[in-house]
């Protein structure tokens, strides 16, 4: 059986700054380079960019030589090394989602990890530098002339800019299936932190909202992790509707704002369980996080006029203590429900991992997967998308607070923003957090803030 090599590196000129990504797959019995593969991705990290190298490579084998292909990983990333081989404990919230969907690649292939020190990873180096030079010129990365120890033939894995070598064992893929986060395992090892232990920077965190698959995809999060909201232009108190401007233009009507308010902890998110259509009660905690919450939303400048929330307990208890602060009634909308997990319902994620590890690892990969008597994300999310397009036409031009659960929010903002499901997995949502997204009917919805809890501290 032929066996391969993946050597991988990724840098920062900053940390964070102007970063990019190399990766080569190697015969493993002739050192013969059978792709390589670079590629810029603006300001990062090189933890960032070292682990978008590995996935490159990961991607680069199995569209070469399809599943089960044994290879070893060398990079000279003491962190990626060490944590993708379970010895060190990711700390870095944004590296997570990163590691996870490295994890679910290499779940499918035979990997072995090995650290090596840099002057022994110069072809990836290499990649990773002319990479960042060619954005620097504003142009993509195109092969140069070199390829390190192997020779060269036309060809492309479909992963971004890449060459392919003249050797391979298998049949190449057309392509790479949409790889998201696939385990929430936590990598201890004493002493050992997110920092590299070469002679790189310490990281910054990462600008991407990161989230770890156990936490929140689900209603799982512990109230205690909450973390201040993040507004696209300020660090105050940021979910504040009706506020004119669109982003790149003026408003031509009068927005329909939309707060979404994911409801308060319940004994399951204590726990850290899927919570989808079980129908649990607020915690005390919970309560509190709720009057919190409703506190700050019966102030100015909110101005709610509609309340509508989620029919599960959770949610509706939420939105009462709301209402009753602003004198209004409850509507509620069934398309705000919370995701149906299934058979998982009320199982922590290590004892799903356990009993359905192969549907589990397809859920994660897939937003067309479901859980084993649920729903997946795709179904979910064309529900959640009909409803607030109800929503906002039904209530256009007023303000409305929607009490729901972190896969319909995150599905609304998901929507808003144009993006692919996928950016679910790249979404942290904490428990009684407020979002907002005015809609305009000329068009244009626009997230305003994001997983705001400043009302909790």
């Amino acid at each position: 059986m032929t066996s391969f090599v993946i050597e991988a590196d990724g840098g920062s000129r900053g940390n964070p700054g102007p970063a990019g990504y190399g990766a080569v797959v190697k015969d493993a019995a002739d050192g013969q380079v059978l792709v390589e593969t670079a590629e810029a991705i603006g300001a990062q990290t090189n933890n960032v960019a070292e682990y978008r190298g590995l996935i490159a490579g990961l991607q680069s084998l199995l569209a070469l030589a399809g599943d089960g292909a044994v290879v070893e990983v060398r990079m000279d990333s003491k962190l990626v090394i060490e944590q993708m081989a379970g010895r060190w404990k990711i700390k870095n919230e944004g590296l997570r989602p990163l590691a996870l969907e490295a994890g679910a690649l290499a779940r499918r292939l035979r990997v072995t990890w090995q650290w090596i020190p840099r002057e022994k990873n110069k072809d990836a180096d290499r990649l990773a530098n002319e990479a960042m030079d060619a954005a620097a010129k504003g142009r993509p990365w195109q092969p140069s002339g070199s390829t390190g120890t192997g020779a060269e033939r036309p060809g492309s894995t479909g992963l971004g800019s890449a060459r392919t070598g003249s050797a391979a064992a298998g049949s190449a893929g057309t392509g790479s299936p949409l790889a998201g986060p696939s385990e929430a395992r936590e990598f201890d090892l004493p002493g050992a932190s997110d920092t590299d232990a070469s002679s790189r920077p310490a990281p910054a965190p990462a600008p991407l909202a990161a989230v770890a698959a156990q936490d929140s995809l689900l209603d799982l999060i512990d109230s205690d992790a909450v973390s201040p909201g993040q507004d696209v232009s300020s660090g105050q108190e940021t979910a504040v509707p009706g506020t004119a401007g669109t982003g790149w233009r003026a408003p031509t009507t009068v927005a329909t704002s939309l707060l979404l308010l994911r409801h308060g902890e319940t004994p399951l998110s204590v726990e850290r369980r899927f919570s989808g259509l079980g129908d649990p009660e607020l915690t005390p905690n919970g309560i509190a996080q709720a009057e919190a919450a409703a506190a700050r939303l019966s102030r100015e400048p909110y101005g709610i006029q509609v309340v509508v929330s989620s029919p599960l307990k959770r949610a509706r208890a939420t939105a009462e203590i709301v209402a009753a602060r602003l004198g209004l009634e409850v509507v509620v909308e069934e398309g705000l429900r919370e995701a149906d997990f299934g058979d998982w319902e009320g199982h922590t994620f290590t004892e799903i991992q356990r009993r359905w590890p192969d549907a589990l690892a397809a859920w994660l990969a897939d937003p067309s997967a479901a859980p084993p008597g649920g729903e997946s994300f795709g179904v979910a999310a064309r529900r959640v998308q009909a409803t607030g397009d109800r929503l906002v036409e039904r209530y256009e031009g007023r303000t409305v607070l929607a009490v729901s659960h972190v896969t319909p929010i995150k599905m609304l903002l998901q929507s808003a923003l144009l993006a692919p499901l996928a950016a679910l997995y790249r979404m942290h949502l904490d428990l009684a957090a407020l979002s907002l997204i005015e809609y305009y009917a000329d068009g244009p919805a626009v997230v305003k803030a994001f997983n705001d809890t400043s009302h909790l501290r």
